[in-house]
């Protein structure tokens, strides 16, 4: 494996950068889900409002009707996370989204995903401001949060459009610093797999002192952090890739010797190469070509990553003084820089189509003869060409056009390194207008960089120069085309054939270069509605009224290889140059009124706010939130708010330019001996003619094209949210919260899947005639084997963007809290017992890609439609003893049971408008019924906590404590990039029993 970093590299990052930690001591336990005012942004220092998260209002006797979930010092030092995601994986609001677990189908980032509605639908902030973009979607990258500078996580999840703008329709992310630290603080930790590898290390410094006794502050944090890849080797579950389908070791696209698909055996060319149906595979041993058999085909995950490597330096730094007792100048500025690799095994020829010299120099007479039979060429035309002296003016010369499959598992590993570096910087001044008004005005700016190096991948150009080869006079092969010192490419060789100096000449690195600003200016004035209050409350009206400009632009810029389709071996897609800008101009306002306070009732609160956005891509929009909480009696409060949501295009799905990707496939219809679907659909969707009944089955990848939409408009949500609140008296320690959810989006931007296309056109219970259609029109077929797997040309299947989407979730989300001091019960001091529990049941969700599209419901479902399983309950439960220093905690995690996507019902049965499974008719695309269900799994994770002294303190921590093994799934049950190792790492756990010892100082 390449070094991720230099030493020098790491040296000049270190000098630049790292990330802010204050360790935290840990007292008391989890507050597993909580409903009080959090402090975002202003510091919390003395005489200085609140702002809660939810809202832009400064005042700390106010609390917001949306729920708002918080992860506490206490959990974060728990778990001691590498990296946030590592901290909001197992949120049950949450549903696990790109991060370490994803190696094929990954970009180096890694996101969260609130209520499973999308990673584009959730909003991360910083301290209440917006963060910088890692690309061209507009998504924040979680590993550029300083995990060691947090104090807390506020996850806002009934929407928050009117109060952030758009992104925020599922929720808000609000990562809280450590604000005013004077001192010094030292963490570091270490965490190892129980196997013996992933290891993660992280060490932090903090340092900060307040200024001119008391009128500032400044901080700086410094934190580095590293994280070891697992292989899918070293894990029985993903040793070896499964096929769904068979059950048995997945056939691969490139071997060793070399694997012909084409000028294959038919009944259309009954001269053809031999082949049982995985094509014929060319045997240096006997010097010709017999049928592949399976163990020719057989591969395993050599090379693939089930944890990728993560090294990262991040810094923060803040400073705030008042010029004034009513003035304050406050600045602050990160820096990340983070690389990221994925890993894949060798590159090769991946089929691609090429001609072929029949006076090729590897060439053996007996592999010429069949080809030359294969390609309907004559005995005696065939010892011409194979007696040509030289390139096309030959006399004698002829090619033959072949679709190789050699593996260049002499070249290595594939890797994919992505080097990103992030920089925002703010200022701002706040204050008092009046004694009840204050005001907050600032500026940000904040650019990530991207350095996508694609290592050992070759040059698809250059093997076809390199091909096009004979032998000279003197025996000696060498290529038609000399030009950029072209070394002749041996195709017919066992493994160590293909040399050092023909590696030098077809191999090939790539870089795509991306960047991304974004620039926020924004003020608002906040305070007391001019003294105006309710009659039965005797506090005033709350307000909040304000402006924001934001500009945001993104580019790609990839080198010239990455530009051609099918240049870069094995990549699937070309990386065409982009460049996107948008900017917005708003107005918000927001009002939270005091109804009633200790009167006739314990209390009543009115809540209301408005966003009105002008967008230079989509125009107008406006977003708006009503709601109020009513507390009859103390301890028992109920709270409700009803919020209309927009979220506008971002750049990727607005200029994205075509692409080539790969997705998975378990079952082709159009493949095999006996297809399932009937031959004027093949053909239609550009089969070639004589190829039904041998067609190649798939390798379980297809070539997926997508491409952006200028037209878009914005998608629009409303969501809903009733439920309680409950401290009851008469149980001192405990509270209750109670929230059921519903969203509802439509003019969703969205895209049909794979699966309702090929379905739509092939399947008997989604196109009943069996003729072509509007679906048919979106695939197209490689027009030389007749699968979905293309060199480029073809463009496999469509799957643009558009409005006519729509999708919808509902569910309810459960906190438990109880703390009480074992002293009540025994007496003396026996010590401290709390339960905090999280749950998150999920009633459904689905979603519609098109109005001629089924609307499919993925509630307790996972498959290719539906991607990562999604159960229907979630849950943590933490409890923990602390007495004095010691502290010792368990956390229990739970997910409930989940089936792969059942069969469709019957054509015309069901309205496509209502929720339903979309798996083809009797088959379930093909899977076998032990890839069918995934019980229940329940992790427990168990944390030991010493504070030696007031300064110094030790945490222990063991992950997956009884070493719960990941299910086996086989290769292709949910999309390439959550279906990764034969399993769905982002949900279950694949790396096993693993320990982290982790130690603090202070001063």
């Amino acid at each position: 494996m390449k070094p991720l970093y230099r030493s020098r590299l790491l040296i000049s990052s270190l000098l630049l950068g790292g990330s802010l930690f204050a360790a935290p001591a840990m007292a008391q336990p989890l507050a597993a889900q909580a409903d009080e005012p959090a402090a975002t942004d202003p510091a919390e220092d003395e005489g200085e409002g609140i702002v809660v998260t939810g809202s832009r209002i400064v005042r700390a006797d106010l609390e917001t009707s949306s729920p708002v979930n918080v992860i506490g010092a206490e959990e974060i030092a728990f778990r001691q996370p590498n990296s946030t995601e590592e901290l909001l994986r197992d949120l049950p609001s949450a549903r696990p989204s790109l991060g370490s677990q994803v190696n094929n189908g990954g970009n180096g980032s890694a996101t969260v995903d609130l209520r499973g509605l999308g990673a584009n639908r959730t909003l991360v902030i910083l301290d209440g401001r917006r963060v910088t973009p890692f690309g061209l979607d507009g998504i924040v990258n979680l590993n550029v949060v300083p995990v060691a500078l947090l104090e807390r996580v506020d996850v806002v999840t009934g929407g928050a459009s009117s109060v952030y703008g758009a992104d925020a329709v599922a929720g808000v992310v609000n990562f809280i610093t450590k604000r005013d630290f004077s001192g010094l603080a030292l963490n570091a930790n270490y965490g190892i797999a129980e196997e013996g590898d992933g290891a993660r290390w992280r060490a932090d410094v903090l340092m900060g002192a307040n200024l001119d006794d008391g009128r500032g502050n400044a901080v700086l944090g410094i934190s580095y952090s590293k994280r070891d890849a697992v292989l899918a080797t070293s894990r029985d579950v993903s040793a070896v890739p499964i096929s769904s389908t068979t059950g048995l070791p997945s056939a691969s696209t490139l071997t060793v010797p070399s694997l012909f698909r084409s000028l294959l055996k038919s009944a259309s060319n009954p001269n053809g190469l031999p082949t049982n149906g995985s094509g014929a595979i060319y045997d240096p041993s006997i010097g010709m070509f017999r049928a592949a058999t399976a163990a020719d085909v057989a591969t395993t995950n050599e090379g693939n990553y089930m944890q990728t490597p993560l090294e990262s330096i991040n810094a923060y730094a803040s400073a705030r003084y008042e010029v004034t007792d009513n003035i304050e100048f406050y600045a602050s500025a990160m820096f990340s820089r983070n690389t990221t690799q994925l890993a894949l095994n060798s590159t090769g020829t991946f089929s691609n189509t090429y001609a072929l010299p029949l006076n090729n120099p590897y060439l053996t007479d007996a592999a010429r003869s069949q080809l030359c039979a294969a390609a309907g060429i004559s005995v005696a035309n065939c010892a011409a060409a194979a007696s040509a002296t030289g390139g096309p003016s030959s006399a004698g010369y002829r090619t033959v056009t072949i679709m190789p499959s050699r593996r260049f598992s002499e070249y290595g590993y594939r890797y994919n390194t992505n080097e990103s570096t992030m920089f925002q910087v703010q200022g701002g001044v706040r204050g008092d207008i009046t004694s009840t008004l204050k005001f907050d005005l600032s500026a940000q700016y904040g650019e990530t960089s991207q350095n996508q190096l694609r290592e050992n991948w070759g040059s698809n150009s250059r093997v076809a120069q390199a091909l096009l080869a004979y032998r000279n006079a003197s025996g000696t092969p060498v290529c038609q085309d000399t030009s950029n010192g072209c070394v002749p490419l041996n195709i017919f060789g066992g493994l160590g054939t293909i040399t050092p100096e023909m590696l030098g000449f077809v191999g090939l690195d790539s870089l795509v270069r991306r960047l991304t600003t974004l620039t926020v200016v924004t003020g608002s004035i906040s305070g007391d509605l001019f003294g105006a209050a309710s009659p039965f409350a005797s506090n005033p009206i709350a307000f909040a009224i304000g402006a924001e400009y934001r500009d945001n632009t993104a580019k790609a810029t990839p080198d010239m290889p990455a530009q051609i389709q099918g240049e870069v071996l094995g990549t699937g897609a070309r990386t065409p140059p982009d460049f996107g800008q948008y900017d917005v101009k708003e107005v918000f306002g927001e009002l939270i009124a005091p109804l009633v306070e200790d009167s006739f009732i314990k209390s009543a609160t009115l809540e209301a706010g408005i966003r009105l956005s002008d967008y230079s891509t989509t125009g107008s929009s406006v977003t708006w939130k009503v709601g109020g909480a009513l507390e009859p009696v103390d301890g028992f409060k109920l709270r409700a708010m009803y919020q209309v949501a927009v979220r506008s295009p971002n750049i990727q799905e607005l200029y994205q330019s075509p692409v080539r990707a790969l997705g998975s496939l378990t079952v082709d219809p159009c493949a095999g001996a006996s297809p399932s679907a009937p031959s004027s659909l093949c053909y239609a969707t550009g089969a070639p003619a004589g190829s039904y009944g041998s067609i190649p089955a798939t390798s379980g990848q297809i070539t997926l094209s997508t491409q952006g939409n200028p037209n878009l408009d914005v998608e629009r949500a409303r969501t809903w949210t009733v439920g309680g609140v409950f401290t009851p008296r008469f149980l001192p320690g405990f509270s209750a919260t109670v929230d059921w959810f519903r969203i509802r989006i439509s003019d969703l931007i969205s895209s049909v899947t794979q699966d309702d296309v090929l379905n739509g056109c092939y399947s008997t219970a989604l196109n009943p005639a069996q003729t072509p259609n509007a679906f048919c029109a979106l695939i197209e077929r490689n027009p030389v084997t007749g699968t979905l797997l293309t060199d480029g040309g073809a463009a496999g299947v469509a799957i643009s963007s558009s409005n006519l989407g729509r999708m919808g979730t509902a569910g309810v989300d459960l906190g438990l809290r109880y703390n009480f001091d074992l002293a009540d019960v025994f007496g003396g001091d026996p010590g401290n017992l709390s339960f905090a529990f999280n749950g998150t049941w999920l009633d459904y969700y689905w979603t519609q890609a098109t109005p001629n599209t089924i609307t499919r419901e993925c509630s307790g479902r996972y498959s290719t439609g539906c991607t990562l399983a999604r159960p229907t309950w979630r849950w943590n439960l933490r409890s923990t003893y602390a007495k004095g220093p010691f502290a010792l905690s368990l956390m229990w995690s739970h997910l409930s049971a989940v089936d792969f996507e059942p069969i469709a019902p019957a054509a015309g049965t069901v309205p496509l408008t209502t929720p339903q499974a979309g798996s083809t008719a009797a088959t379930y695309n093909g899977v076998l019924p032990q890839f069918r269900h995934v019980g229940a799994y329940d992790y427990f994770d168990v944390n030991l906590d010493f504070d030696v002294s007031e300064q110094f303190g030790i945490t222990l921590l063991v992950e997956n404590l009884f070493d719960k093994q990941p299910p086996q799934l086989g290769s292709s049950v949910a999309g390439t990039a959550h279906n990764n190792g034969n399993t769905m790492p982002m949900l279950y756990d694949a790396i096993g029993r693993s320990y982290t010892v982790s130690a603090r100082l202070k001063f």
